[in-house]
């Protein structure tokens, strides 16, 4: 290591620089200000025939500098990291001090202290002018001299996405950051009026320029993306595209907290908070910010009983977490997979521990395990996310899709009821419109009795209510339909991964096929607020946003892991998988809704007591496991459920023909 390096280590451990030899050096330089002053006003020979008194006269204003250091705490910041904001608060306690120093020296001088007012009016002015902007140096010399010394050869060349929107604040954060992680080489900034002007140092280009030049001439290896750009940056697969294309990584700001923004500005006491990950394709797919208003969630949930089922699934845990920030009374977690529900005790038990909660393993089509359930617990909400979601594990098995999802719904369901829960929310999915899979018509089915069933409730309720009461009281039954979520147990994105990561291939059924996806906390923040502010009876759609192509998803995750020799593979479609995925049935319509992300789906109406029938008797069949029977049975249920590449469409023709 260079001496100049060591002595730059010394210089800025934290035990070298402690609040009072901040002091001492600004009082010093206050005094060195005074004496050069008068040196300047005057000449060598009358300071030095004066020099005791210009020498007191000094340190006496050394002493009154510390006036105002005290009432800016001057003295408190860190060298290295100082700020303009450091710069003025350094302005302000000069100019206090100055204040002081004319009024004594006026004082002195009448008086007749020549020895404490040696300095003309002119001469103190020049003093704390001249001391104001030594203390400036001194903190910016500190600051490069810092940078310097310290930067890390190891830091990636980066360009920050987004220059006034938050990349300043940014930028100064991670030149803040030792070890150096980044070395900032410039800004890309939507703003025209800027372009080519230089920014704390480094200049500003345009998505105009040439950027995949402007990468290869300045070695860049990083983009950081502003955190008030995030979205733009998402929604403009152009830049993506040439930064991805260039080699380099793209890195996002995440914080716990809400930034506060003033005049379009990220504030920098908010950016610091904040920590810069390299981002993963998830980051990357186009969608819009969702509010939810989680008060009123709150203030339904909070205090009550809650049951949730399918509680150790990726939708499932996510609404736990959700829940117990709320305090519920109590909470019943469900779930037939033993492990992941194990781990779901010991994440209540580590971030919820003032939350009571009994987490049980069993299964919801067990009838009399879960009449014993809600006979003991009463919950007021169910929250029903329990299901089996893999489309060709349930072409292959569709009996245990009728069991469980079917009956294990109308059993959770006829409990709710039967203990009087206040509300009953069933999570489906866009599978479950137009179906061509088992999977997706069992959750059809189920959304079909808990709204005829709800219908039924509804209406025995108005029967049955007291004259001159305007409010009926019944369990109702809400529903939640929405597409893929990412980063669960049953999506793409980690099966890609772990395709990569072994050299590929990668396989894709089809190259056109698209699918809808959502963050799992976002869809889980719209299940809550659909569900508790549903009246009941309704199927609300949520917004997925634009479509994403698998295929160009995979080149995507390809092109982020930099892997080499990658390729695709198309496998075609699985049984029953289409290529693309619908919220709304054709006959289907909606009307908006409390939220601009909830729609509600205006769908065909039950009768209940033949629906029930239909049930009863699929059921029974599915308990025979004949496949093509139980099928069949579906499909009469949902005329609309037409297989698509599987040995189902069969039945399909045989119906056709009116066999």
């Amino acid at each position: 290591m260079d001496p100049i390096r060591k002595l730059s280590n010394w210089f800025f451990s934290k035990k070298v620089l402690p609040y009072w030899v901040i002091l001492l050096a600004d009082a010093a330089i206050v005094f060195a200000s005074a004496v050069f002053t008068f040196w300047i006003a005057n000449n060598t020979q009358t300071t030095y025939d004066r020099h005791i008194e210009v020498f007191l006269t000094a340190a006496f204003y050394a002493l009154l500098s510390w006036v105002g250091a005290r009432i800016f705490r001057t003295y408190s910041g860190v060298l290295r990291y100082s700020s303009f904001v450091d710069l003025l608060k350094l302005t302000y306690a000069n100019l206090v001090s100055m204040g002081l120093a004319v009024g004594c020296s006026l004082l002195f001088k009448w008086l007749g202290v020549a020895e404490l007012s040696a300095l003309s009016i002119l001469n103190t002015f020049s003093t704390f002018l001249l001391a104001t902007l030594l203390m400036w140096a001194l903190r910016i010399f500190a600051k490069i001299l810092f940078d310097v010394t310290n930067a890390d050869k190891q830091a990636l060349p980066v360009l920050i996405y987004g220059a006034i929107t938050g990349g300043v604040g940014l930028a100064k954060n991670i030149r803040s950051q030792s070890p150096a992680r980044f070395e900032l080489r410039g800004f890309i900034s939507h703003e025209h009026r800027i372009k080519d002007m230089h920014l704390l140092g480094v200049k500003v280009y345009t998505l105009n320029d040439d950027i995949a030049a402007i990468i290869k001439k300045e070695g860049i290896k990083a983009v950081l993306v502003s955190p008030l750009r995030t979205n733009e940056f998402r929604s403009n697969q152009k830049i993506q595209d040439i930064i991805i294309g260039a080699g380099c990584k793209i890195f996002m700001t995440s914080s716990a907290k809400e930034a506060s923004v003033k005049d379009g500005v990220l504030q920098e006491d908010d950016i610091t908070g904040m920590q810069i990950k390299e981002v993963s394709v998830e980051d990357l797919l186009p969608r819009q910010e969702i509010r939810v208003d989680m008060k009123s969630v709150e203030e339904q949930l909070s205090g009550k009983r809650v049951l949730i089922t399918g509680s150790a699934g990726s939708i499932g845990m996510e609404i736990v977490r959700q829940v117990a920030r709320f305090k519920p009374e109590k909470m019943m977690l469900i779930d037939q997979a033993e492990t992941p529900q194990h781990d779901v005790r010991l994440m209540m038990a580590k971030d919820f521990p003032d939350v009571p909660c009994e987490v049980v393993v069993t299964s919801i089509s067990r009838r009399t395990r879960m009449e014993y359930i809600f006979s003991s617990f009463r919950p007021d909400y169910v929250f029903h996310a329990a299901a089996y979601k893999h489309v060709p594990m349930m072409e292959d098995n569709p009996s245990e899709a009728i069991l469980n999802n079917v009956y294990g719904t109308k059993i959770i369901a006829d409990m709710s009821v039967k203990y009087k829960a206040k509300k009953f929310v069933m999570i489906s999915t866009d599978k479950a419109v137009n179906p061509t899979n088992v999977m997706g018509c069992s959750k059809r089915i189920c959304e079909i009795y808990v709204q005829s069933l709800d219908q039924y409730l509804k209406l025995e309720a108005m029967k049955n209510r007291k004259p001159g009461t305007s409010k009926i009281e019944y369990t109702q039954f809400v529903t939640t339909r929405f597409g893929n979520v990412l980063g669960s147990n049953g999506s793409v994105i980690p099966l890609f991964r772990e395709q990569i990561k072994n050299g590929g291939p990668v396989t894709v059924t089809d190259e056109r096929i698209v699918r809808f996806f959502m963050l799992i906390p976002e869809a889980c923040k719209l299940v809550l607020e659909a569900g508790t502010k549903g009246n009941g009876g309704e199927i609300f759609v949520f917004d997925m946003g634009a479509p994403v192509r698998i295929a160009d998803l995979a080149k995507r995750m390809i092109a982020l892991s930099n892997a080499k020799n990658v390729e695709i593979k198309y496998t075609g479609l699985r049984e029953g998988e289409k290529l693309y995925e619908e919220v709304l049935n054709e006959l289907e319509g909606t009307k908006p809704t409390f939220h601009e992300k909830i729609r509600i789906a205006q769908v065909r109406e039950y009768d209940y007591e033949e629906v029930c029938r239909d049930i009863d008797e699929l059921v029974e069949i599915s308990k025979q496991f004949d496949d093509m029977a139980t099928v069949r049975k579906m499909k009469q249920i949902v005329p609309e459920y037409k297989s698509n590449n599987s040995k189902y469409e069969a039945i399909d023709k045989e119906l056709a023909e009116g066999k």
